[in-house]
């Protein structure tokens, strides 16, 4: 197996990268394809003694940064040619040199190149961001988080379509609920496009459970949560944003005095549980449903031990034949979706 890794893509890049790359080709026995500047990376590698790992370099001179944007970040994106990181990276994947791409670099620039270099897959008009949230039974995959700001009904199904398949093919879950997120669970509650896809997803096939508002999310109610990229964006935020507070609000009540101190000590491994599961890092990436090619974007705080789960992420999509399986599911379901539609 091939994947390759977008060496400019973290915060701290290219040494999380590199390790990373050498650690997961050690690890999985595969090729991992570094691209980045070549030198640069090249320099890296010997440095660390790479020469028992399985990493090629591949380069590509130019990145896109957090800084690249609009009319910049398109040509970046969509210039044929394009000697950046993810151009160079998702074009060995058009050509098939390799199985899959994983960058931790800047989103849009990421959905961009993909969408214009490797275009969607048939049936779908949108690709979705998608995001694994922790919850009390272990992750639930919520799509659209970000990519898609204004969407229709059928936007949302395929999105549903998409997730659960995800959900099902890698993250091994038999017949996964999927929920529509609303501001109650009723039928009938939410905006316009709430109560228009709802009896779209009714009549898809999947194992649809109705509305679900965040308690049931985070509850683990449900095993794909799909909504719009406005949404699903303000969800994420406001979920890290929380998460972030209770811990170091927790942190610093329990440091207050002797006897705090020591009942932390004392609870110190739930703690470092919570952690890894509040940590995006475990998780290492999430796929860019929809694209013709399996794409994965991981935080851009990630370090090593993030992209190298990330390349297992990529890894497993590619051994469950996610882009095939999720293909064949899209027609069969929007085919079934249409025949209830035309008969109703």
């Amino acid at each position: 197996m091939r994947i390759v890794l977008d060496a400019m893509g973290s915060d701290d890049c290219p040494g999380p990268e590199v390790q990373a790359a050498v650690e997961a080709s050690q690890l999985f026995g595969d090729e991992i394809i570094l691209v980045g500047p070549a030198a640069e990376l090249q320099r890296r590698l010997n440095a660390i003694n790479s020469s028992q790992s399985r990493v090629r370099v591949v380069d590509a001179p130019e990145t896109i940064t957090m800084e690249d944007k609009g009319l910049a970040l398109a040509l970046k994106a969509k210039r044929k040619g394009s000697k950046t990181s993810m151009a160079v990276g998702i074009d060995l994947v058009k050509n098939q040199q390799a199985e899959a791409f994983v960058t931790a670099g800047n989103t849009g620039g990421a959905l961009a190149t993909a969408y214009y270099r490797l275009g969607v897959l048939p049936g779908v008009e949108r690709p979705a961001l998608t995001a694994l949230f922790p919850t009390r039974s272990g992750y639930c995959v919520v799509t659209d988080i970000g990519a898609n700001p204004d969407c229709k009904p059928e936007h949302l199904l395929q999105f549903a379509i998409m997730g659960s398949e995800y959900a099902r093919r890698v993250r091994g879950v038999e017949n996964p609920r999927v929920g529509l997120l609303s501001n109650g669970e009723e039928p009938g509650k939410g905006n316009e496009l709430v109560k228009e896809t709802y009896p779209l997803l009714e009549a898809s096939g999947l194992n649809f459970i109705g509305n679900v508002e965040g308690k049931e999310l985070f509850g683990g109610h449900a095993d794909v949560v799909v909504t719009d990229g406005f949404s699903g964006n303000i969800l994420l935020k406001a979920s890290e944003a929380v998460g972030k507070l209770i811990v170091e609000e927790l942190r610093d009540q329990l440091m207050g005095s002797t006897r705090t101190k020591i009942g932390a000590l004392l609870a110190k491994p739930a703690f470092a549980e919570i952690k890894r599961m509040m940590d995006p890092g475990e998780t290492g990436a999430a796929p860019l449903l929809g694209i013709n090619g399996l794409v994965f974007i991981g935080h851009g705080r990630s370090d090593a031990h993030a992209l190298v789960n990330a390349i297992r992420s990529a890894r497993q999509a590619v051994e469950a034949n996610l882009l095939g399986s999720m293909q064949t599911a899209i027609q069969q379901r929007l085919n079934a979706a249409q025949n209830v539609q035309e008969v109703a």
